[in-house]
């Protein structure tokens, strides 16, 4: 860890994989140093509009500074509440810890308002003097308990930790004085480096809207500043190039609508097949990094098999997905796509390119969240909008011209992302080293001045 020194004296800690821990620490399990370790409610409470907050794994998660996130917050009935309330209520002081899915977030609880718990959560009650929970909180957040994690996870996917794998936990335990001082300076450094990240992700928006403006720019108005111009009829367009034209999609492309998932096939009749879902369809570019399988019929596969040039976008999601677009190259042959994807087959592949740029400009986006129908924070578009975009055409030799002007910007743009992304990346397992290397000893941080 660079400038910090280490203690005078070291101690095996009796623990294979912990290592030498400072001669008067110790290593214990998490279950003698609290009073409680619990989970929650083991069945499916009853969803009201009113009631008591109950918590998930997602609340947790979320969570910014140890304050709820109540954007999607359940509530349940009162009378319901005091059944779970007997063996997981939380209080403040007390550290939830996620068990299922997103498995090894914890949180300090510091709300002041009454609420019970999913069986997702695992409540963990320190009351003993001599244990900081702020301390707890970093070092659970530490390298090592992803190794207990991974040693106790009931699946090879990390999806379900036992709650009694979490009371088996190994931890050390400094002096409570020691622990105070080591989550202060924890405090301070995460924040720092926190503080840093955000600079850098902030940087990556910028970029972003940087990217989109150049070319909203370009694909509407031209990279020749002086041509005439023309009202398009569209109002949130305004002019366009006066040899510029403008027409439905359709008449240019194909909407096609993909497979469905979920559909009651005979077995033997069916072949199954890698297929792209939203998820895969990225602002500019395919990501098949995970690839998904399907059943379908043999009579089905031509219908929903892409070809390449095919213009993917996505039908809804989160609003940022909503209608993003990325050309098929045909990565994999044969590969489907999920009926939440439409693939836009090109009349001319050659115009495989410009369309899919059009979907990534500013108007383009409007366009579909104006048409798309909205529910709590997820929106889709029909088949009929995405033949309805008012597509925008210039002649061939200028569609090129702004194709290959915007792929050497954008490129730019890119290799800065990538470079921001690589030092956000450095950053974070700087923050988990410098958490794992003070909550084990391994670094001496009570004479470091905090500010």
């Amino acid at each position: 860890m660079g400038k910090y020194q280490g203690y005078e004296k070291y101690n095996d800690s009796g623990v294979e994989w912990l290592g030498k821990i400072p001669e008067y620490w110790k290593a214990v399990r998490l279950k003698h140093i609290t009073n409680q370790i619990i989970d929650g409610a083991h069945f499916t409470p009853t969803y009201v509009n009113e009631g008591i907050p109950f918590l998930r794994v997602t609340d947790i998660v979320g969570a910014k500074n140890n304050s709820i996130n109540m954007n999607n917050i359940k509530f349940i009935p009162e009378g319901e509440h005091n059944i779970l309330s007997i063996r997981c209520k939380p209080e403040k002081g007390d550290l939830l810890y996620s068990k299922n899915g997103t498995i090894g977030v914890p949180r300090i609880v510091d709300w002041a308002f009454d609420f019970s718990i999913f069986v997702s959560l695992c409540l963990i009650k320190v009351r003993k003097q001599k244990l900081n929970v702020e301390f707890l909180q970093y070092y659970l957040l530490g390298k090592l308990t992803e190794t207990q994690i991974n040693i106790g996870a009931k699946s090879n996917t990390v999806s379900n930790l036992h709650l009694d794998k979490i009371k088996e936990f190994w931890t050390t335990l400094p002096p409570l004085d020691e622990q105070e001082a080591i989550a202060r300076f924890l405090d301070y450094k995460t924040k720092q480096i926190d503080g840093l990240i955000k600079k850098k992700e902030t940087l990556i928006q910028k970029l972003d809207e940087k990217r989109t403006a150049l070319i909203s720019h370009a694909v509407t108005k031209g990279l020749d500043p002086n041509v005439p111009m023309k009202d398009s009829s569209i109002e949130w367009l305004g002019e366009i190039p006066k040899h510029w034209e403008v027409m439905h999609l359709k008449r240019k492309a194909q909407v096609r609508g993909g497979v469905a998932k979920g559909r009651k096939l005979d077995k033997e009749k069916t072949l199954e097949l890698p297929y792209l879902r939203v998820a895969n369809v990225q602002d500019g570019y395919i990501d098949i990094s995970h690839i998904s399988y399907i059943e379908v019929l043999h009579n089905e596969i031509e219908r929903y098999s892409l070809h390449d040039g095919d213009i993917l976008m996505n039908e809804g999601g989160d609003n940022d997905k909503l209608g993003r677009g990325a050309v098929w190259k045909a990565e994999i042959n044969p590969c489907l796509h999920q009926n939440h994807v439409f693939s836009v087959r090109p009349n001319d592949k050659r115009m495989s390119s410009w369309i899919a740029l059009l979907t990534s400009s500013s108007y383009a986006k409007f366009y579909f969240f104006s048409r798309a129908k909205q529910s709590t924070n997820l929106a889709s578009i029909s088949s009929t909008n995405i033949k309805l975009f008012p597509a925008i055409f210039p002649p061939k030799s200028e569609r090129q011209e702004i194709i290959n002007h915007i792929s050497n910007i954008t490129a730019q743009i890119d290799h800065q992302k990538t470079n921001i992304k690589e030092a956000i990346e450095l950053l974070k397992e700087y923050r988990i080293a410098l958490i794992t290397n003070a909550v084990t000893g391994k670094i001496d941080v009570r004479q470091v001045p905090i500010p």
